[in-house]
């Protein structure tokens, strides 16, 4: 038997959407900015997307600027609003879980003379709100925290965070590439200036995102080219992962509650099982205020090294954290952030479900780790 249970590293494309896409590849591969008829049939499947992604997010259409993921999403919006609003201060705020594509970019802004405050979090992964508020200054030009946190799933509280903000001058700019299609955001109803996705967690194709954009933020474009994206964003549109990614989005918000229903049942069904079995674990995160798809464990009996390959020979699919840094051994930052003990990010491993997961996928994962932890108990 194999289990994948790493889904929030990546997806695999539905077949509804490979087949949305092979459509474009093979018969409608003009070039959206051609204004011949075959470049204006490719821009007719653009126009569409567009509008339909910006119902089903709740934005405008013209608020929709299609990208080649998240990290280029958090990239574009974190520099383009604090460089277009830097003549207003210079102090940025973000949290110490922050996935590294926005993390990173703080860290090169610190460098360029940028004062940035990193959030701290309690021992469930959420922000501190007062700490929030204390930072904020008549300096402050911008604040990005994410939506749900990709290590351990805990829900940010974005309405608190939205009105703290807001009683300010900052711009807000939320991650949200864990949180789409599992949670009903709608871009227009939250005080968020810029916010990222990516398709491939839903999904979608690899290598194609959005960057939704309230009418009227100031922000600068560095992408410069071609005039695509109403001069937003130069570069080719690709026309058949953006249609694959529309579709993928359609598909994950009709079944969104469906969905959520089986990945907390899942959730539960391990915990139970684990907990029949006497297997020594702690929850990483919130048991609350989380999302179903990620479930982060602390085993105290094995280092995640060991336990990662274990389950890998068992042919169980998991990793240790986020997947942009698997393949290196350092520790957890979103742990590190979460908990003073330095010992349980090398001892927790991250599972991460979608609906495509079974009860039968669940139970072959816990007799496993049962097998392992009679192996390592006694030693």
């Amino acid at each position: 038997m194999e289990v994948y249970a790493d889904y929030a590293a990546t997806t695999p494309v539905k077949p509804e959407v490979i087949e949305a896409m092979m459509d474009i590849y093979q018969s409608h591969y003009g070039n959206p900015s051609s204004i011949h008829s075959v470049g204006r049939d490719a821009r007719r499947y653009l126009d569409e997307s567009r509008r339909n992604v910006a119902q089903l997010l709740g934005a405008k259409p013209s608020e929709v600027i299609f990208t080649s993921g998240a990290t280029e999403s958090n990239n574009t919006a974190i520099k383009g609003l604090v460089y277009a609003n830097e003549h207003l201060g210079n102090h940025i705020i973000t949290t110490k879980i922050e996935h590294h594509s926005v993390l990173h970019v703080f860290e090169q802004l610190e460098k360029e003379g940028y004062e940035v405050t990193y959030l701290d979090v309690d021992d469930t992964g959420r922000v501190d709100l007062d700490q929030l508020e204390e930072a904020l200054t008549d300096d402050t030009i911008l604040v990005s925290i994410m939506f749900v946190n990709n290590e351990v799933g805990t829900v940010e509280p974005i309405y608190d965070i939205e009105n703290i903000v807001s009683n300010s001058n900052a711009l807000l700019h939320v991650d949200a590439v864990q949180a789409i299609s599992h949670l009903d955001i709608k871009f227009s109803e939250f005080k968020i200036d810029t916010m990222s996705i990516t398709a491939h967690k839903f999904g979608g194709p690899k290598g194609v995102g959005i960057l939704l954009v309230k009418n009227n933020t100031p922000i600068e474009y560095s992408q410069l080219g071609g005039e695509q994206e109403t001069k937003r964003r130069a570069g080719t549109e690709s026309v058949p992962q953006i249609v694959g990614m529309t579709k993928a989005l359609e598909i994950a918000t009709k079944n969104r509650d469906q969905n959520n229903i089986h990945l907390m049942q899942l959730k539960e069904l391990f915990l139970v099982s684990l907990q029949e079995r006497a297997i020594p674990f702690e929850v990483n995160g919130s048991m609350v205020e989380t999302t179903g798809h990620i479930l982060n464990l602390y085993f105290p009996f094995i280092d995640v090294e060991t336990m990662l390959t274990l389950l890998d020979l068992a042919n169980i699919y998991v990793s240790s954290g986020s997947a942009c840094t698997a393949g290196s051994t350092t520790p957890s930052h979103v742990l590190a952030a979460m908990y003073e003990d330095d010992d349980r990010a090398k001892h927790s491993v991250r599972f991460s479900f979608n609906e495509i997961t079974t009860e039968q996928d669940i139970k072959y994962i816990v007799a496993e780790i049962h097998k392992i932890y009679h192996k390592f108990k006694e030693e």
